[in-house]
């Protein structure tokens, strides 16, 4: 497997990447209402996921860049619970967006992984 030069080599920060897009796209269709409340919220969960991978990144030891998925995994969970919220308050359908947060999070996962059982 070829070594990433960036963060944006990296397939799980390229799926979150398009996971905020999504999740724009569909807040954009929420009540004028709600652009300071759950608009808001869902937005701001959503860009702290691959904004904390891109960040991450950079961070030299495996302590520091775990910390950092670790924050994602809190992002991506906030982001379920307002995708969920969003449905059930009848603003959206949600599900393709849930399953996209479930490979994020399994890709998530396996980055972890890989990092901490990394040599160096």
């Amino acid at each position: 497997m070829e070594k990433s030069k960036n963060f944006t080599d990296l397939i799980v920060w390229q799926k979150a990447h398009a996971f905020v897009l999504r999740i724009y796209k569909l807040t954009r269709e929420f009540p004028k209402e709600e652009l300071y409340g759950l608009t808001s919220q869902l937005r701001r969960a959503a860009v702290s996921i691959p904004a904390n991978i891109a960040e991450g990144y950079k961070k030299r030891g495996k302590p520091d860049k775990v910390r950092f998925l670790n924050t994602v995994e809190g992002s991506l969970e906030e982001s379920h619970y307002y995708l969920i919220l969003s449905e059930d308050l009848g603003f959206a359908r949600t599900k393709e967006l849930i399953t996209d947060k479930e490979e994020i999070g399994k890709l998530l996962t396996a980055y972890s992984k890989a990092i901490l059982s990394s040599i160096s």
